[in-house]
This record gives C-alpha cells, sequence and structure tokens, in this order.
C-alpha cells in the first residue's frame, strides 16, 4: 500500500506540474487572443478533440486492464499482442479519417460559423494518427505500471506545446494569425509525444507481436468507452455550435456570444477542473490495481480500494469549495481581469463535487469491466445537459450552461456510486461526506464574512491573499481535528523509511 502512495504522490506531482504550465499558458492565450480569440481556439479544439476520441480514446484504458490481465496469468507475448492490435486499430480509424477530412474540406469546413475555426482545425488534423498511436503506447505504460514514463511525457508534451507557443505568439512575425499559431504549438507537441513515447517504448524492451486473438476482446471492451467519450465530444462540439446560437436566439450579439462561450470553456472550466490533477492521479494508478483485484476475484481488497478512492476524492474536491465560494469572483478577476468569470466560477463551487465523484466513479468502474454501464449513465447526463442549454439561455445567459453542467455530473456521478455500491457489496464514503460537509460549512460561512471585512478595509488583493491563507489554515485545522485527513499517517506514507525485517529469534521448522 505504501508503494501505491508513493507512486500516487509521484504522478500527481507531474500531473500538477502539467496542469499548472497548461493553466499559465492558458492565461498567456486568455490576454494575446482575448476572450473572442480564446473562443475560437477552444471550438477548434473541441471539435478536433471529437476524432482524438474517436480514434483512440477507449483503447488506452482497455489495453491498460487487458495487460494487467496477462500480467496476472504470467503471459507477456499476450501483453505484445494486444499492444500491438491496439496501435494497428488506431491507425485503421485515424488514417482513413484524416484522408477524407481533407477531401472533403469544402463541405466539412461548413459546420464552422466562423471560417477561423476551421483554418485551426485543418492544422490541428496533422497530428491525428501521431497521437493516436502515442495514446496506444501510453496505455501500455499504464497497464504495465510504468508510471514514471507515462507522466514525464505527459509534462514534456504540455512543456513543447507552450514553449512553441509563447516563441510564436510573443516572439516570432510574420503573416501567420496568432490563433493560427497557437494551433501549430498543438500539433508540434503531438509529434513530440509521439517521437518520445515510441523510443522509451522499444528500449524498454516494447515489441511488435502478432495480434491474432487480441481484435475482438479489445474492440469489445473499447467500443463502449469510446462511444461515451466520443460522444462527450459531440456534445462538446453540439454545444460550441448551439449555446452561442441560443444566445444569439436571446438577444445577445454574435461577438458576444462567442465570448460568453469563450469564458465558460475558457476560463470557468479549467478552474473547476482543478481537483482533477489530483483526481486524475489517484484513478491512474488505482485502475491497473482494481483490475488485478477484479481478475483475482479479491472483493474485499476490491472495496477497500474504492473507499479510499472516494473519500479522498470528496477530500480534495471539498477542501476547494469553501475557497471558490469566497474568493471566486477574485480569481476571476486576478487571472484574467475578467469579472464575469470569477462570477460563474463562485456560483460553480459546489459543482467540484460532483464533477471530481464522476471522474473518479468511472475511471473505477472502466477498470472492472462496466463500459457499457458508464456509457449509459453518461447519455443520461448528457440528455440534461442538452435541455438545459437549450431552454435556459434565455432566463440566465451563460448560466445556463453552468446549470447544464451541474444536471449532468449529478445524475452521473449518483449512478456511477450505486453500481459501485453494488459491485463492491458496500460503499461506506456517505458518512465520510456527511462530516465532511459539516466541517466545510462553517469554513465557508467564517471566510465569506471576513472577505467581506478584508475588502472593505484593505483593498482587492490583500482581500484576496488574506482570505484564502485563512480559509486553507481552518480548513487544515478542522480536518485533522476532526480525523477527516490524518496527516501524520500521509506523510510517513509518502516519505516515511522503510523498515528492515528483523529475522525471528525462534523459527519452526517447515513441514
Amino acid at each position: 500500500m505504501k508503494n501505491l502512495y508513493r507512486t500516487a504522490a509521484l504522478v500527481t506531482f507531474f500531473s500538477a506540474c502539467e496542469h499548472c504550465l497548461g493553466f499559465l499558458y492558458r492565461i498567456v492565450l486568455s490576454r494575446v487572443l482575448g476572450s473572442e480569440g480564446l473562443g475560437i481556439y477552444q471550438v477548434a479544439l473541441t471539435v478536433f478533440a471529437v476524432f482524438i476520441t474517436a480514434t483512440s480514446s477507449g483503447l488506452p484504458i482497455t489495453l491498460s486492464r487487458i495487460i494487467a490481465k496477462h500480467r496476472t496469468r504470467g503471459n507477456p507475448d499476450g501483453e505484445h499482442a494486444a499492444t500491438t492490435a491496439a496501435i494497428l486499430i488506431a491507425l485503421l480509424f485515424s488514417v482513413p479519417a484524416t484522408l477524407l477530412l481533407f477531401l472533403l474540406r469544402g463541405q466539412f469546413s461548413q459546420i464552422f460559423s466562423d471560417p477561423r475555426c476551421a483554418d485551426l482545425f485543418y492544422i490541428m488534423i496533422f497530428g491525428l494518427s501521431f497521437t493516436s498511436v502515442y495514446a496506444i503506447i501510453r496505455g501500455c505504460f499504464w497497464g504495465n505500471k510504468q508510471f514514471l514514463a507515462y507522466s514525464l511525457i505527459e509534462l514534456i508534451e504540455e512543456i513543447v506545446m507552450i514553449a512553441v507557443g509563447v516563441f510564436l505568439l510573443l516572439g516570432a512575425g510574420g503573416g501567420v494569425a496568432d490563433i493560427n499559431k497557437a494551433a501549430i504549438a498543438v500539433l508540434v507537441s503531438y509529434l513530440s509525444s509521439f517521437a518520445i513515447a515510441l523510443f522509451w517504448f522499444f528500449r524498454k524492451g516494447g515489441k511488435l507481436y502478432s495480434p491474432k486473438g487480441e481484435f475482438r476482446p479489445l474492440l469489445h471492451a473499447a467500443l463502449p468507452v469510446t462511444a461515451m467519450r466520443t460522444s462527450s465530444s459531440l456534445i462538446n462540439s453540439l454545444i460550441s455550435v448551439v449555446f452561442p446560437m441560443r444566445l444569439i436566439a436571446a438577444g445577445i450579439s454574435p461577438a458576444l456570444a462567442m465570448s460568453e462561450y469563450g469564458v465558460v470553456y475558457g476560463m470557468v472550466m479549467p478552474i473547476l477542473f482543478t481537483p482533477s490533477t489530483l483526481i486524475g492521479s489517484i484513478a491512474l494508478v488505482l485502475v491497473p490495481e482494481l483490475a488485478e483485484c477484479f481478475y483475482k476475484k479479491d472483493r474485499e481488497k476490491l472495496a477497500a480500494y474504492v473507499e479510499k478512492a472516494l473519500n479522498a476524492t470528496l477530500l480534495i474536491a471539498g477542501a476547494l469549495v469553501p475557497f471558490f465560494l469566497v474568493c471566486g469572483e477574485d480569481v476571476g478577476v486576478f487571472l484574467y481581469s475578467n469579472a464575469s468569470s470569477g462570477q460563474l466560477i463562485a456560483s460553480c463551487a459546489l459543482l467540484l463535487l460532483p464533477m471530481s465523484v464522476t471522474l473518479i466513479c468511472t475511471s473505477m468502474l472502466n477498470s472492472l469491466g462496466c463500459e457499457r454501464q458508464t456509457l449509459c449513465f453518461f447519455l443520461a447526463g448528457a440528455a440534461a445537459m442538452l435541455l438545459c442549454v437549450w431552454f435556459l439561455p434565455r432566463y440566465l445567459g451563460s448560466g445556463a450552461l453552468c446549470v447544464g453542467m451541474a444536471c449532468d455530473y449529478t445524475i452521473s456521478a449518483g449512478c456511477g456510486l450505486w453500481l459501485l455500491a453494488k459491485k463492491t457489496g458496500r460503499l461506506r464514503s456517505g458518512k465520510y461526506f456527511l462530516r465532511l460537509l459539516l466541517v466545510l460549512a462553517p469554513v465557508a460561512a467564517g471566510g465569506w464574512l471576513l472577505h467581506g471585512i478584508f475588502a472593505r478595509f484593505f483593498g482587492f488583493f490583500p482581500a484576496f491573499a488574506l482570505s484564502g491563507l485563512l480559509i486553507a489554515g481552518a480548513e487544515a485545522f478542522l480536518l485533522v481535528r476532526f480525523k477527516l485527513w490524518d496527516f501524520r499517517a500521509v506523510f510517513s506514507r509518502f516519505f516515511g523509511k522503510k523498515q528492515k525485517k528483523r529475522r525471528p529469534l525462534l523459527t519452526t521448522p517447515e513441514k
């Protein structure tokens, strides 16, 4: 168990660095491109994500689970065969899709309301096959618990994108539009991660083996995950078109409608996905462990892993809720110089809980072979979200999208928890959640009162900083005091020295 915590800490460190750099880059983009340019960039990226999702999204997690199965049965040839089959499947989908998109460029470009979105998309699409194969190799690292390679290459990809993007946006001249330069940076990062991953794969003993017998199990398990994630990307793409359209129908100008979309998806959502850095690391490390427990039919250990993962998820997401409730508006002004983004961050603070629970539940259920069920849960939540986006913009403006997300994640989280309880036989995180709420509610109330006093007497930044520090200190004290967070145990698990085993004074002969 201690190795599991240390691995999670390592993955979290790299993931935190990656997300922090990406977040800073997002701030640069928002300052250089503006909210309208950021909205155009986000629309192109969202549509491109549909094709990445369709060609490879379900394969990495499925491959990691199948590799875990072969490893428990001592079958290394099966691991190599599954990896080869996954690479071939990714290429069989991505290469024809790329060629077809270029052949039908005139017709396909018409789906974009702004022609600049199409220009960005066709720059990024060159990297589709490369990033699809890279996703498969990453799944191989995942299944073999090579988390250092997995995390390091992801971080390098982010660094390359930021370095190229900043150089092109701030240092390079020429007649290329700024939003096109941002797309070129994305393409270069995909090519670099593919090259590094391929080199690492073969250097560490990776092999291409006859894929016979592995195509069907891979496709059978990967298709529901791919369908869910492709549907998610399609819905996001649909929302990128429908949401501005419904805002325009409500009387908002086209430029302002695109700006509102850029605020929600380009500014608010990156903040709300802050817990995903830690929760994604927990899920990444747990998936191979849960798969092994599942195939070994060790239900007791499986239930223990699930309970600890849920408690950690609730703690991480819950600890951020008071800060965003109190200081959300300040965050938007401080990072983006945009008060409306801050107001949405504060309004959506409670959304952190169902979002985070959905993330961890979906990962754990997919590792237990429940891909079809998670697809159904997703579709139910997505239907509620689309209804909100269609009917509520007239009354709530950009807040309609946040309400839709709340409905989506609440439905998905509730269904995921129900199925996990059924699979493990028990789910005792409810009591932990209630105790957590009782601790965090007074912290949020006290923080709100103090923030108002600080803002009146000290000004913007001192009020922001003092409120954040006091909220963090109060949370840490109360969480430790009411035994919701064992700081000493966590510290010893991550940094404690291994104790040497002592030989017993008396031994008994083996029978």
